[in-house]
């Protein structure tokens, strides 16, 4: 197949490139920018004149739910999802039903995930056998098969002797450790930040701390250990300041930040909506400003959906009772490009927090628009207004966005080459 974008203003922040060219594809690649090739015919044209170009969003932190949990979502529906959002690539976390931590599951996924053919999904593996904290699993088998990573979630690990081991194993054949700090005695029972929002509304509040005591002990052994570490979602303005001082120290540390993070704080929790019940859980006005403030100053390099659907009746509960995340990975463009709007970031550099920054954690093969590489594309309209809601792919509607005005809408998402998704 060979495929002509027209007229882009075409924004690659991996390459430095903001320009208004075409861009020719052929056999899945990226041929050429600007003029076409000797004797290149397009058998397909895309018109781009009035829309952004840009390289597929890569997503680092995606609950897919399969195998085990499809009344959630399913490979097929969430990666349908993530074309409509814009997202080539993803990371897919190892909570399923059975854990990834066996070749045998990791194949499965990937096999499922090529034969649905929406999107390119690089999977983390469990830390340890069914995420028990105690038994290490097979990293060097996972990584062969194609594990980019690995990680317990939120899944404690049951002493810190079993911690360091693992890192030193992780550390000894360069294979990267995702971290989510909560320190789970600090956090147990709560469903909120513990401040006065939680207090007026009678939750119990999940402090600061949980994060940060967690967090330390996790610097600490990965400065030891010298494995490579990346920390996905953390949500405090003192987990801010630790993560920079580890990086002037020279520690190899990436993170991510989820995006609704950025939007939400705790005194939206005030309707008690149970879809705004989160781990962790929106925090302060405060801690919001920091997360941005580290995302502008390029501590933080990524920012992530933390896709987590979930049925109805999860979700219909009493707030404290109900399941935790959010389903959000088709609005994540739309609902980044409020920062531009707000003045937080120019352009090209949240795409760069969107594309070859989450990249560049874990090496993936992605986001960027280099001739030669994979034809993934994210085409979106800067100035079409639309609301959230409209067309919803994925099975989780658990949403808190729905029915909310953005300033931009994606149009087309092209994934190796292919058109896969049209507004």
């Amino acid at each position: 197949m060979r495929l002509t974008i027209e007229g882009a203003r075409v924004i690659d922040p991996a390459n430095q490139l903001d320009q208004l060219t075409d861009l020719h594809i052929a056999d899945g690649l990226i041929v050429a920018i600007g003029a076409a090739p000797e004797g290149f015919q397009a058998q397909q044209h895309i018109d781009a004149r009035g829309l952004i170009a840009s390289p597929g969003l890569v997503d680092l932190n995606v609950s897919l739910r399969e195998p085990g949990r499809t009344r959630k979502g399913t490979i097929d529906s969430e990666t349908r999802a993530a074309a409509a959002g814009g997202v080539t690539s993803l990371c897919s976390l190892p909570d399923t039903l059975p854990v990834l931590d066996t070749p045998a599951v990791a194949e499965l996924i990937l096999e499922r995930c090529e034969r649905a053919g929406h999107a390119r999904v690089f999977p983390f593996g469990a830390l340890t056998h069914g995420l028990d904290g105690e038994h290490l699993s097979e990293l060097v088998a996972l990584r062969d098969v194609g594990c980019v990573a690995f990680t317990q979630g939120l899944a404690p690990m049951k002493s810190n002797r079993i911690l360091r081991r693992a890192l030193e194993y992780a550390a000894g054949f360069d294979v990267p450790v995702v971290f989510m700090p909560q320190d789970p005695e600090m956090a147990e029972g709560g469903s909120a930040h513990e401040g006065p929002t939680a207090t007026r509304m009678g939750l119990i509040g999940i402090p600061e701390t949980a994060e940060t005591i967690a967090l330390a002990r996790d610097l600490l052994l990965v400065e030891q250990t010298g494995v490579q570490a990346h920390f996905s979602g953390l949500s405090s303005a003192r987990a801010m300041d630790m993560l920079a001082n580890a990086q002037a120290r020279g520690l190899r540390v990436t993170a991510d930040v989820a995006m609704y993070q950025l939007l939400l704080c705790d005194e939206d929790l005030e309707g008690f909506s149970s879809l705004l019940h989160v781990l962790p859980p929106l925090r302060s006005k405060t801690d919001r400003h920091a997360l941005r403030q580290a995302l502008q100053s390029g501590v933080v390099q990524a920012i992530s959906s933390h896709h987590q659907p979930h049925e109805q009746e999860a979700k219909r509960v009493p707030f404290a009772a109900s399941a935790t995340g959010i389903s959000s990975i088709e609005v994540l463009l739309p609902l980044a490009m409020t920062l531009v709007a707000d003045g937080l970031l120019e352009l090209p550099a949240l795409l760069s927090r969107l594309t070859c920054g989450p990249a560049s954690a874990f090496g993936l093969p992605a986001g960027t628009l280099s001739i030669g590489a994979r034809a993934d594309i994210a085409l979106f309209n800067p100035v079409d207004a639309s609301l959230i809601g409209q067309n919803w792919i994925s099975k989780g509607a658990n949403c808190p966005f729905m029915g909310k005005g953005v300033p931009c809408k994606v149009t087309h998402t092209v994934f190796n080459g292919k058109l896969v998704y049209q507004a």
